[in-house]
């Protein structure tokens, strides 16, 4: 393969290109661990809604006519409000659309998806600044039948997150502060409505990490963190929040306060109740404190981006990466040349590969040694060179290329919604047939005319990229507009299909609204009946974030 430097157009080191060892060792540079903590948002643009995609949002209610309204619950009234005002105090505690006229555009926040896909008409946003506030909150809720929408950074991706009717919006971005952090441990108390961001660089400066990584760590709260079981990209290294988390701090519906914020490890004394309240999405209880092990920063990070021919020269490099990097493994990212493509079109940058491949695949190490972790990912690039798995890629050699090469990653999601609005599904599917449903998804809509170059067509185009370490893809459909020609293409299609290869249709993202009647394709009717028990027990009048989940 032809030698080429790359430094003039992107400022990446060429590490692929069939060179000698001594060429090759000199572009395999560790990165300083607190580039880490800023990498992900910090690099990446904040979301935001385009004027005119705004005013063109639906509401939920019109998108799901099937859903009604529970007339279990009350109408807001002035005397509801006047109640929480006087719990709350601050003016900028209370958002109040029901005794006032309010701007749209202060409810729209907490009405709108970051998708602009699910909309709400809630009237009445509350933001607590303690347990105890939310504690009288919910109990006067429960006691009143008034239905509520607990909310984080409203970063989801189901509609869970939003309210569908007129549900009580109560919103956690005031209850901000870390309680407590053990230096020896690694122990962090938190409130849940610390952002994820925040939280990992207050753990950059003592030497730690936060156990979770997304695209949206800037925006995201952990309390809803941890009530959506987030996954993102760190699971490969550091396991499920399941695993992580040590204790939470909820509120139930009637009130009650259940103080579980162990700092232990090691706690086999009954239940683990925590459990029940990772992934719930707010349907039994709202998280307001969580306790969780934080594990020491490394000290030295690599990054490779490679091109790749087919998905199955991926696979072989997935195995040869668990084979050979072994405990400094920390992430592997797939993206197809489609996600490539679009990530390109819209930000109009330099790609870091010379041509173009039909995959990618980005992989960090993380470890305590730069001299060893250097040698061990240079050793497993030359052997995947040499046994022709991969075609060419670049190292990052500094904090500008790394978070260079995690951008074309991670810009990929906000570049989907360029054109009008993303389908997005986010899947488990054993890693033999990751990608199969990509094509068959893409070939599917192409078959039925919805696919195309101009706008006629409402798809743009059908990609696939996810977390290769724990066979999660992000199935997306780029749309100029939704139209329902194409949710009946995918749905219940694409459920059927997971359902077939006994994947689930939820990975990470949950269920909310948009996928709570497919829970059946991953899940038996006997789990189904006992979860609705669960649900009944806690909240036995329906008030915690109704119309979704189950």
């Amino acid at each position: 393969m032809k030698t080429a430097t790359m430094a003039s157009r992107s400022r990446l080191a060429p590490v692929l290109r069939r060179v000698a060892a001594p060429t090759l060792r000199k572009s395999v540079t560790a990165v300083h661990p607190a580039v880490c903590a800023a990498r992900c948002i910090s690099n990446t643009t904040t979301r935001r809604f385009r004027e005119s995609s705004v005013r063109s949002a639906k509401f939920t209610t019109d998108s799901y006519p099937e859903i009604k309204r529970d007339d279990r619950f009350t109408q807001l009234t002035n005397e509801h409000v006047d109640y929480f005002k006087s719990i709350l105090g601050k003016e900028s505690a209370v958002i109040d659309g029901v005794t006032a006229e309010v701007a749209e555009d202060e409810l729209e926040p907490f009405n709108l998806d970051w998708m602009r896909k699910f909309k709400g008409h809630c009237k009445l946003v509350l933001k607590p600044g303690s347990t105890e506030e939310v504690s009288k909150i919910l109990k006067y809720c429960n006691e009143n039948k008034l239905a509520v929408v607990p909310q984080g950074g409203n970063t989801g991706l189901v509609g869970g997150s939003v309210p569908v009717f007129d549900e009580i919006v109560v919103n956690t971005s005031r209850m901000n502060q870390i309680r407590f952090f053990d230096e020896v441990s690694g122990v962090l108390v938190a409130d849940a409505g610390v952002i994820l961001e925040a939280a990992d660089q207050f753990l950059a400066e003592k030497g730690y990490i936060f156990p979770l990584d997304l695209g949206a760590k800037g925006s995201c709260q952990i309390g809803g963190n941890v009530s959506t079981n987030a996954g993102g990209l760190r699971l490969l290294r550091y396991g499920s929040l399941h695993g992580t988390v040590l204790g939470l701090e909820v509120v139930l519906p009637d009130g009650t306060i259940v103080n579980d914020l162990s700092r232990l490890r090691k706690n086999n004394t009954g239940y683990d109740l925590k459990q029940l309240f990772i992934g719930a999405e707010g349907t039994i209880g709202m998280v307001t404190a969580v306790s969780i092990h934080c594990p020491q920063r490394s000290k030295a990070v690599n990054v490779a981006f490679l091109g790749v021919e087919s998905y199955e020269k991926l696979l072989q490099a997935f195995i040869e990466a668990k084979k050979q990097l072994g405990e400094i493994l920390s992430a592997f990212e797939l993206m197809d040349s489609q996600s490539q493509d679009i990530f390109h079109r819209v930000k109009e940058n330099k790609r870091p590969l010379e041509g173009e491949h039909p995959f990618y695949c980005l992989i960090e190490t993380s470890g305590s040694n730069s001299e060893h972790d250097s040698e061990k990912l240079e050793k497993f690039l030359e052997d995947i060179m040499s046994k022709e798995i991969v075609t060419d890629g670049v190292v990052a050699q500094d904090e500008t290329q790394f978070k260079s090469l995690w951008s074309q990653r991670e810009g990929i999601t906000e570049t989907l919604g360029h054109w009008g609005g993303v389908y997005k599904y986010d899947l488990s599917i054993p890693i033999e047939d990751m990608y199969k449903l990509v094509e068959d998804v893409r070939k599917r809509l192409a078959d039925a005319g919805l696919s195309g170059e101009t706008d006629e067509y409402p798809v743009v185009d059908v990609v696939g990229y996810g977390h290769m370490g724990d066979s999660n893809l992000h199935l997306n459909i780029a749309v100029r507009r939704y139209d329902k020609k194409v949710e009946d293409a995918l749905e219940p299609y694409v459920f059927e299909w997971i359902s077939g290869k006994n994947g689930s249709i939820s990975a990470e993202h949950g269920l909310g609204v948009a996928k709570k009647k497919y829970i059946g394709y991953s899940r038996d009717q006997t789990t189904i009946g006992i979860m609705k028990q669960i649900k009944n027990l806690f909240d036995p009048n329906g008030i915690m974030n109704p119309y979704k989940y189950i």
